[in-house]
């Protein structure tokens, strides 16, 4: 049995450390998972939180992570959870593998993951550790290990939890894989830190469908660290929903490094939690390989959405598009930071980046800061931003064809947000995400009140 953890109330290294000193050597880890975590948290206490003085972060407080206390979900706690409530979820009940976690935990009951192919394996990480303490070290990949900030290094300290998959050469996958992270313990103000790690062989495919959800109005936080390697001609699309209580904190860091002739997809919808960051690095190592990363983000109240991006192409001929789109209501923030970085070996590189800001009320704000880092001389790279309101035009085309004009704005912000659904190829996932965003527009009172065009 895990002992019981103390609350950490305030943000103070010395706290953390007193957490991790009193668990991490009664946890039962391999040597070289403890030796992982020890380096991770002395990183963190180098590290420490990041701080709005810092330029990565100075449009994102973590004031609302920081009210909250300290407690990471190191053993399974809270109700169990009905097979009749993952129905009811977006993506959950679709057909496929499937892996549920129920606070940081894995949840055989609710899990399918048998039988597999022969190739594939899926699983639990805490229990692949476990039964592989000798072979496991590749679960967590050195792309992790130069953390921009704090919070990959607490996850190296605290992981308890998460999906392992590998996905061998020459496999096709018809059914996609699901990771389904689920939040049910109400007022316990728990921290979760899932690491999730994917490997996908070459000339292999596969969909991966990862989604973050809460059932009730839980105060927590989650800290994921997700890693994908993706081989030669491989094909992946990997698409994932947040929508945690939008009294949560939810921090994501996606590590991908992708090879020559691979076709890979990475789709974010971003409905959820109180504040959400998610930093995205792509590492286009390969040869003649094409990137989608496809952004949704749509927020009210008091929340914030920040999505911070570095796109690295190493290889020639390479074609990587970045497309976010956001809707913004209430007093709400959005924040896009995108940098294509294009080495000099990487000849004939093919980059665009885009994000585009809607605004549904006068006080909501976005801040977009698309980048170009360009150290090769024969490429072709755009990137572009915009905010604002509804476009007049469209308003007085759409009217002029006998159209009222809450039902022209309707029409208008459901387009916007569907030009980013629409990217996703697996089709039963884009029409639950597309029912789904499509409810949470119609249930926002300002998409009949929204500001007309100035």
């Amino acid at each position: 049995m895990t002992p019981s953890t103390p609350e950490l109330s305030a943000p103070a290294a010395d706290r953390y450390v007193g957490v991790f000193e009193q668990w991490a050597p009664r946890n039962g880890d391999p040597a070289w998972v403890a030796a992982r975590r020890r380096a991770g948290m002395a990183r963190f206490i180098q590290l420490g939180l990041p701080t709005s003085a810092q330029e990565d972060w100075r449009f994102t407080s973590l004031a609302p992570l920081l009210k909250l206390p300290f407690r990471p979900a190191l053993q399974p706690s809270g109700p169990d959870v009905a097979a009749a409530e993952l129905a009811r979820l977006p993506l959950a009940n679709l057909p496929g593998y499937r892996l549920v976690f129920v606070n940081g935990h894995f949840a055989p009951g609710l899990s399918s993951v048998g039988p597999l192919p022969d190739g594939l394996r899926v699983g639990s990480l805490a229990a692949t550790l476990a039964s592989e303490a000798n072979g496991s070290q590749t679960l967590c990949d050195h792309q992790a290990e130069a953390a921009e900030d704090g919070f990959v290094a607490l996850n190296d300290a605290f992981f308890s939890d998460g999906g392992w998959i590998e996905v061998s050469p020459g496999l096709k996958l018809e059914q996609p894989i699901q990771l389904v992270w689920l939040a049910t313990a109400p007022g316990s103000e728990m921290t979760f830190h899932p690491r999730n790690r994917v490997v996908v062989g070459a000339a292999s495919s596969v969909t991966i469908l990862e989604s973050y959800v809460a059932l009730g109005a839980e105060r927590s936080v989650t800290n994921v660290v997700t890693e994908l390697t993706v081989g030669e001609r491989a094909q992946v699309e990997w698409v994932k929903l947040q929508d945690e209580a939008v009294t949560a904190c939810h921090v994501a860091a996606f590590r991908g490094e992708f090879g020559a002739a691979s076709q890979v997809a990475v789709h974010s919808v971003a409905l959820g939690a109180r504040l959400a960051r998610m930093n995205l690095q792509a590492r286009l190592v390969g040869e003649g390989l094409e990137c989608l990363l496809n952004g949704l983000y749509v927020t009210a109240g008091e929340q914030l959405a920040d999505h911070h991006m570095l796109v690295e192409h190493l290889g020639p001929r390479g074609t990587s598009h970045e497309y976010f789109h956001g809707i913004l209501d209430g007093r709400s923030k959005g924040v896009f930071h995108g940098r294509i970085r294009v080495q000099p070996e990487a000849q004939q590189t093919d980059a665009k980046q885009t994000n585009k800001n809607l605004l549904l009320s006068d006080q909501a704000t976005a801040h977009s800061m698309p980048q170009l880092e360009i150290y090769a001389d024969d490429v072709k790279c755009t990137h572009g931003a915009t905010v604002g309101q509804l476009n007049r035009e469209s308003i007085f085309y759409l009217r002029s064809r006998g159209l009222g004009p809450e039902t022209a704005r309707r029409m208008l912000i459901h387009a916007f947000a569907g030009e980013i659904i629409e990217r996703i190829r697996h089709q039963p996932a884009r029409e639950a995400l597309s029912s789904l965003v499509w409810h949470r527009l119609e249930t926002n009172s300002r998409l009949q009140s929204a500001p007309q065009p100035q």
